[in-house]
């Protein structure tokens, strides 16, 4: 599946900080080849040995060794024993950093991801609103662990399709982590109504990153 518009993003575009990657992955294309996509809304930076809540902060293991791989490959892990959660790679190789997909909008074949989230009784901002709930309406598992979204490994990839970042997105904590909370590592696009969670009154801030 493919739009006239659509340009896969660069490995170049990754091996960077994840820190300047994640708001820049705002409102770009996660693309299945099965016709799904959603835009992504949310993200947040994870920033290896500097970062007491990465999980690639204590160096690498069998499950995290995605993360310590090229930048613009998927790492995929399971969590809290209930859902996948998705990482684009970012960096050099060894570092060990990345960006959370936190939450995408649907775009196309919002019916299928709608079923994959457990039927019509999902309200659209509920499909993907969400780490686990993304991973669930696109087909992500932990098949998908090592994808290049270069490439379109697999079967995903990430796309422009020319709707750029918005230019104030919103910075602020981190969401569902004990370990360096008060860095304002999250990115979500202001207003979406897709993203997981909003800040309370006062503690988000607009970023100009």
């Amino acid at each position: 599946m493919t739009g006239p518009d659509w340009h896969t993003l660069s490995r170049e575009f990754f091996r960077r900080d994840p820190r300047e990657v994640a708001p820049k992955l705002l409102n770009k294309l996660i693309v299945r080849d099965d016709g799904r996509a959603g835009r992504v809304v949310e993200v947040e930076a994870y920033c290896g040995p500097e970062d007491p809540a990465a999980h690639s902060f204590r160096g690498q293991t069998r499950r995290n060794a995605t993360m310590f791989g090229a930048a613009g490959h998927l790492y995929v892990y399971f969590t809290y024993g209930l859902h996948w959660g998705a990482n684009a790679v970012c960096g050099e190789v060894g570092q060990g950093v990345g960006v959370l997909l936190r939450a995408v909008e649907p775009v196309l074949g919002i019916e299928a991801m709608r079923a994959a989230r457990g039927g019509v009784s999902v309200r659209d901002r509920d499909i993907g609103s969400g780490p686990g709930k993304l991973t669930q309406a696109l087909g992500i598992t932990g098949a998908l662990d090592g994808a290049d979204l270069i490439r379109n490994d697999r079967g995903i990839r990430i796309v422009d399709d020319g709707v750029p970042p918005p230019a104030v997105p919103i910075a602020g904590p981190r969401v569902g982590i004990s370990r360096a909370v008060d860095h304002p590592w999250r990115w979500h696009v202001p207003h979406n109504p897709h993203v997981s969670k909003r800040p309370a009154a006062g503690k988000g801030k607009r970023s100009t990153r």
